[in-house]
C-alpha cells in the first residue's frame, strides 16, 4: 500500500552504531519472515493509532487486514485500499470516490509483506531487548532504512513464543508515530479471492477516477 498508510506510508537518518547488522536481529528477522511466508492467507484485525505530541494529534481507530500472497485488502479510518497485486483501489467513504491505479514495476509500496521480504536489503537491523510485557516474552527490533526516506525508523515487537509480530510503529520525519497493534491474527483462513477486487456495484454512488 502506498503510505501504509493509509499506509502501507509503505526510509534516513542516523546510521552511527547500526553500520552493522545485528545478527541475533536478523536470526529473528528471518525466522519470523521465514513463518508468515508458510500461511497462504493472513486475516488481521487491529488497532491503527497516530500521534503526534508537538501538534496534540492523537487519533485512534480500529481496522482490517486481509493478505494473500501480493494481495491485501485493508480497511481502516474510513478508507478502503485493496490491490490484486497489479492494481490499487482506494475508497474514500467520506468523498464516496473510488482512485484506481496501476503498480508500476519497480515502483516501491510499503505493504506488510514486503516490509519482512526487504529489511535485509533496505534497512539496518538492532534487537533493542527481550522482555515480558502482559504475560508475554516479546522482542523488540528496530529498523533503520538505509536510505532517506519519509520515515525514520520501524520499530516491531514479536511475539517470541508465538513467532508472530504483536505491533509495528512507523516514525516519520514530521514526529508522527504510527502505530498498528494487532488484537486478532489468523493464518490461513479461507478466502474465496473477491477481497481483492473492488467491485463498484457494491458502491452505487462512487466516483470513480481511473488514474492508469
Amino acid at each position: 500500500m502506498r503510505k501504509f498508510l493509509v499506509l502501507i506510508l509503505i526510509s534516513s537518518i542516523t546510521i552511527g552504531i547500526y553500520a552493522q547488522k545485528d545478527k541475533k536481529a536478523t536470526t529473528i528477522l528471518e525466522d519470523l519472515s521465514r513463518q508468515t511466508e508458510s500461511y497462504k492467507t493472513i486475516e488481521v484485525e487491529f488497532l491503527y493509532k497516530m500521534d503526534n505530541d508537538e501538534s496534540n494529534i492523537h487519533e485512534s481507530y480500529k481496522g482490517e487486514l486481509l493478505v494473500e500472497g501480493d494481495k491485501y485488502r485493508l480497511n481502516v479510518a474510513g478508507q478502503l485500499v485493496i490491490s490484486n497485486g497489479e492494481t490499487i483501489w482506494t475508497y474514500i467513504e467520506d468523498a464516496e470516490e473510488v482512485q484506481i491505479n496501476s503498480i508500476e514495476e519497480g515502483e516501491e509500496v510499503f505493504t506488510p509483506t514486503n516490509l519482512l521480504d526487504s529489511y535485509t536489503e533496505n534497512y539496518k537491523s538492532k534487537l533493542i531487548g527481550e522482555e515480558k510485557r502482559d504475560g508475554k516474552n516479546i522482542q523488540i527490533i528496530e529498523l533503520i532504512p538505509y536510505k532517506k526516506k519519509n520515515y525514520s525508523k520501524v520499530e516491531l515487537i514479536i511475539d517470541k513464543d508465538k513467532n508472530q509480530i504483536i505491533s509495528f510503529s512507523i516514525f516519520d520525519n514530521n514526529n508522527s508515530i504510527y502505530t498498528y497493534l494487532i488484537t486478532k491474527y489468523v493464518p490461513d483462513g479461507h478466502l474465496n479471492g473477491n477481497e481483492f477486487i473492488f467491485n463498484p456495484e457494491d458502491y452505487p454512488d462512487v466516483e470513480i477516477i481511473d488514474m492508469r
